[in-house]
Protein backbone atom coordinates (compact mmCIF):
# COMPACT_ATOMS: atom_id res chain seq x y z
CA UNK A 1 0.00 0.00 0.00
CA UNK A 2 1.53 3.50 -0.69
CA UNK A 3 1.76 5.88 2.30
CA UNK A 4 -0.70 8.60 2.19
CA UNK A 5 0.88 10.18 5.01
CA UNK A 6 1.85 14.43 4.65
CA UNK A 7 5.55 13.91 3.15
CA UNK A 8 7.71 17.03 4.17
CA UNK A 9 8.26 19.67 2.00
CA UNK A 10 11.69 19.77 0.72
CA UNK A 11 13.81 23.30 1.76
CA UNK A 12 15.67 24.71 -1.04
CA UNK A 13 19.19 24.44 -1.13
CA UNK A 14 21.15 27.57 0.24
CA UNK A 15 22.82 29.25 -3.10
CA UNK A 16 24.56 32.19 -1.91
CA UNK A 17 27.68 33.27 -0.04
CA UNK A 18 27.28 36.35 1.64
CA UNK A 19 23.86 38.22 2.93
CA UNK A 20 24.18 41.88 3.83
CA UNK A 21 22.17 45.33 3.71
CA UNK A 22 22.21 47.74 1.11
CA UNK A 23 20.37 51.74 1.03
CA UNK A 24 19.04 52.73 -2.04
CA UNK A 25 16.79 55.59 -2.12
CA UNK A 26 16.34 55.90 1.43
CA UNK A 27 15.27 52.17 2.00
CA UNK A 28 17.60 49.17 3.30
CA UNK A 29 17.57 46.10 0.74
CA UNK A 30 18.50 42.67 1.95
CA UNK A 31 21.05 41.55 -0.41
CA UNK A 32 22.16 38.16 -1.27
CA UNK A 33 25.76 38.01 -3.19
CA UNK A 34 24.83 41.94 -4.08
CA UNK A 35 21.54 40.72 -5.27
CA UNK A 36 18.25 41.91 -3.88
CA UNK A 37 15.76 39.80 -2.41
CA UNK A 38 12.24 39.49 -3.18
CA UNK A 39 8.95 38.73 -1.88
CA UNK A 40 7.20 35.85 -2.59
CA UNK A 41 4.69 38.78 -5.14
CA UNK A 42 8.19 39.69 -6.48
CA UNK A 43 8.25 42.90 -4.76
CA UNK A 44 11.55 44.20 -2.65
CA UNK A 45 12.59 42.71 0.61
CA UNK A 46 12.91 46.07 2.12
CA UNK A 47 12.55 48.53 5.19
CA UNK A 48 13.43 52.22 5.99
CA UNK A 49 14.69 50.46 9.63
CA UNK A 50 18.51 50.20 9.07
CA UNK A 51 18.43 47.83 12.52
CA UNK A 52 15.58 45.70 11.14
CA UNK A 53 17.22 44.44 7.61
CA UNK A 54 20.33 44.09 9.35
CA UNK A 55 18.65 41.35 11.96
CA UNK A 56 16.62 40.16 8.46
CA UNK A 57 20.18 39.59 6.91
CA UNK A 58 21.65 37.94 9.58
CA UNK A 59 18.80 35.57 9.11
CA UNK A 60 19.68 34.67 5.99
CA UNK A 61 23.30 34.40 6.87
CA UNK A 62 22.76 32.09 9.66
CA UNK A 63 21.10 29.37 7.10
CA UNK A 64 23.11 26.57 6.46
CA UNK A 65 22.86 24.71 3.72
CA UNK A 66 19.10 24.59 2.68
CA UNK A 67 17.04 27.64 3.83
CA UNK A 68 14.47 27.19 6.40
CA UNK A 69 11.71 30.47 6.25
CA UNK A 70 10.48 28.44 10.30
CA UNK A 71 14.08 30.05 11.43
CA UNK A 72 13.19 33.79 9.57
CA UNK A 73 10.63 35.26 11.23
CA UNK A 74 11.51 38.78 10.87
CA UNK A 75 11.98 38.00 7.35
CA UNK A 76 8.23 36.38 7.29
CA UNK A 77 6.97 39.59 9.18
CA UNK A 78 8.24 41.77 6.01
CA UNK A 79 7.11 40.08 3.48
CA UNK A 80 4.12 39.93 4.94
CA UNK A 81 3.70 43.86 5.99
CA UNK A 82 5.12 44.22 1.94
CA UNK A 83 2.90 41.47 -0.10
CA UNK A 84 -0.68 41.32 2.19
CA UNK A 85 -1.03 43.83 4.24
CA UNK A 86 -1.87 46.82 2.44
CA UNK A 87 -4.54 45.08 0.86
CA UNK A 88 -6.33 43.81 4.20
CA UNK A 89 -5.94 46.96 6.67
CA UNK A 90 -9.47 47.26 7.63
CA UNK A 91 -9.68 43.16 8.15
CA UNK A 92 -6.79 43.64 10.06
CA UNK A 93 -8.29 46.67 11.99
CA UNK A 94 -11.87 44.38 12.92
CA UNK A 95 -9.82 41.31 14.00
CA UNK A 96 -8.55 44.02 16.94
CA UNK A 97 -11.78 44.90 17.81
CA UNK A 98 -13.21 41.55 17.70
CA UNK A 99 -10.48 40.59 19.90
CA UNK A 100 -10.79 43.02 22.25
CA UNK A 101 -15.17 42.09 22.20
CA UNK A 102 -13.67 38.44 23.76
CA UNK A 103 -10.07 40.18 25.15
CA UNK A 104 -8.53 36.76 27.01
CA UNK A 105 -7.69 39.41 30.21
CA UNK A 106 -11.55 40.33 30.60
CA UNK A 107 -12.51 36.44 31.62
CA UNK A 108 -11.04 35.86 35.26
CA UNK A 109 -11.40 31.99 36.69
CA UNK A 110 -14.41 31.52 39.26
CA UNK A 111 -12.15 29.78 40.79
CA UNK A 112 -9.35 28.38 42.48
CA UNK A 113 -8.71 31.55 44.34
CA UNK A 114 -5.14 31.29 43.83
CA UNK A 115 -5.69 31.21 39.98
CA UNK A 116 -7.88 34.02 40.75
CA UNK A 117 -5.61 36.31 42.37
CA UNK A 118 -2.74 35.69 39.40
CA UNK A 119 -4.86 36.46 36.73
CA UNK A 120 -6.10 39.84 38.99
CA UNK A 121 -2.10 40.74 39.82
CA UNK A 122 -1.26 40.09 35.89
CA UNK A 123 -3.54 41.56 34.15
CA UNK A 124 -5.73 44.34 35.64
CA UNK A 125 -2.67 46.79 35.39
CA UNK A 126 -2.78 46.27 31.48
CA UNK A 127 -6.24 46.13 31.70
CA UNK A 128 -6.52 49.88 33.08
CA UNK A 129 -3.13 50.99 31.14
CA UNK A 130 -5.45 50.20 27.80
CA UNK A 131 -8.18 52.43 29.28
CA UNK A 132 -6.00 55.20 30.13
CA UNK A 133 -3.29 55.04 26.87
CA UNK A 134 -5.62 54.11 24.44
CA UNK A 135 -9.46 54.58 25.67
CA UNK A 136 -9.93 51.30 25.01
CA UNK A 137 -11.93 50.32 28.13
CA UNK A 138 -12.76 46.96 28.70
CA UNK A 139 -14.97 44.86 31.51
CA UNK A 140 -14.06 42.07 32.91
CA UNK A 141 -16.67 39.06 34.01
CA UNK A 142 -16.02 35.51 35.22
CA UNK A 143 -15.90 32.54 33.47
CA UNK A 144 -15.92 31.80 29.50
CA UNK A 145 -19.32 33.36 28.64
CA UNK A 146 -18.61 37.21 27.34
CA UNK A 147 -19.91 40.21 28.17
CA UNK A 148 -20.41 43.28 25.60
CA UNK A 149 -17.49 45.87 25.86
CA UNK A 150 -18.49 49.62 25.33
CA UNK A 151 -18.97 50.43 21.60
CA UNK A 152 -16.87 53.17 21.90
CA UNK A 153 -13.55 51.02 23.25
CA UNK A 154 -14.03 48.65 19.95
CA UNK A 155 -14.21 51.86 18.12
CA UNK A 156 -11.11 53.38 19.66
CA UNK A 157 -9.34 49.79 18.90
CA UNK A 158 -10.05 50.12 15.63
CA UNK A 159 -9.37 52.96 14.97
CA UNK A 160 -5.67 52.86 16.32
CA UNK A 161 -5.17 49.80 14.15
CA UNK A 162 -5.78 51.67 11.11
CA UNK A 163 -3.57 54.31 12.07
CA UNK A 164 -0.59 52.88 12.00
CA UNK A 165 1.99 51.59 9.31
CA UNK A 166 2.10 48.44 7.43
CA UNK A 167 4.52 47.09 8.88
CA UNK A 168 3.30 47.99 12.96
CA UNK A 169 -0.06 46.57 11.96
CA UNK A 170 1.43 43.09 10.67
CA UNK A 171 3.36 42.86 14.30
CA UNK A 172 -0.09 44.08 15.80
CA UNK A 173 -1.59 41.23 14.16
CA UNK A 174 0.54 38.80 14.91
CA UNK A 175 0.95 40.02 18.76
CA UNK A 176 -2.76 39.74 18.65
CA UNK A 177 -2.74 36.01 17.47
CA UNK A 178 -0.03 34.68 19.97
CA UNK A 179 -1.15 36.42 22.61
CA UNK A 180 -5.26 35.92 22.08
CA UNK A 181 -5.26 39.44 23.71
CA UNK A 182 -5.50 42.76 22.17
CA UNK A 183 -4.22 44.79 25.20
CA UNK A 184 -1.40 42.40 25.48
CA UNK A 185 -0.32 43.06 22.35
CA UNK A 186 -0.84 46.49 22.48
CA UNK A 187 0.90 47.13 25.21
CA UNK A 188 4.02 45.30 23.20
CA UNK A 189 3.46 47.68 20.08
CA UNK A 190 3.21 50.27 22.22
CA UNK A 191 6.44 49.49 23.86
CA UNK A 192 4.90 49.48 27.41
CA UNK A 193 5.11 45.59 27.97
CA UNK A 194 7.91 43.19 26.83
CA UNK A 195 6.89 40.86 24.38
CA UNK A 196 8.24 37.57 26.50
CA UNK A 197 6.80 39.18 29.38
CA UNK A 198 3.67 39.48 27.15
CA UNK A 199 3.46 35.80 26.36
CA UNK A 200 4.47 35.08 29.56
CA UNK A 201 0.76 36.88 31.07
CA UNK A 202 -0.57 35.32 28.03
CA UNK A 203 -0.23 31.77 29.66
CA UNK A 204 -1.15 32.45 33.22
CA UNK A 205 -3.91 29.83 33.03
CA UNK A 206 -1.38 27.12 31.14
CA UNK A 207 1.47 27.61 33.32
CA UNK A 208 -0.97 27.07 36.57
CA UNK A 209 -2.57 23.67 34.90
CA UNK A 210 1.50 22.61 34.29
CA UNK A 211 1.72 23.31 38.05
CA UNK A 212 -0.33 21.16 38.71
CA UNK A 213 -1.09 18.39 36.15
CA UNK A 214 2.75 18.41 34.70
CA UNK A 215 3.50 19.30 30.86
CA UNK A 216 4.04 16.40 28.25
CA UNK A 217 7.08 17.08 26.15
CA UNK A 218 5.42 17.71 22.78
CA UNK A 219 3.68 20.23 24.29
CA UNK A 220 6.88 21.45 25.46
CA UNK A 221 8.05 21.90 22.24
CA UNK A 222 4.86 23.89 20.99
CA UNK A 223 5.92 26.39 23.57
CA UNK A 224 9.50 27.00 22.90
CA UNK A 225 8.33 27.67 19.11
CA UNK A 226 5.64 30.13 19.95
CA UNK A 227 8.11 31.97 22.86
CA UNK A 228 10.60 32.62 19.94
CA UNK A 229 7.91 34.23 17.80
CA UNK A 230 7.23 36.42 20.74
CA UNK A 231 11.29 36.87 21.11
CA UNK A 232 10.73 37.78 16.92
CA UNK A 233 7.70 40.23 17.72
CA UNK A 234 9.67 42.13 20.65
CA UNK A 235 12.85 42.58 17.90
CA UNK A 236 10.58 44.07 15.39
CA UNK A 237 8.83 46.64 17.61
CA UNK A 238 12.50 47.14 18.90
CA UNK A 239 13.88 47.50 15.76
CA UNK A 240 11.05 50.21 14.99
CA UNK A 241 10.70 52.02 18.00
CA UNK A 242 10.34 55.78 16.95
Amino acid sequence: MTDQRPQPKTLPRRFYKEAAVSCVDGLWRIVLDDRPVRTPSKNLLATQYQSLAEQIAEEWAAQGDLIDPSTMPLTRLLNISIDNTPGAREALADELAKYAETDLVCHLAEGPKELRALQDAGWRPWREWAGKALDIVLVPVEGIIASPQPDASLAAAHAHATSLDDLRLTGLSWALALYGSAVLALAVEQGQLDALDAFDLSRIDETWQIAQWGEDEEAAEVVARRRADADAIGKLFAAIAP
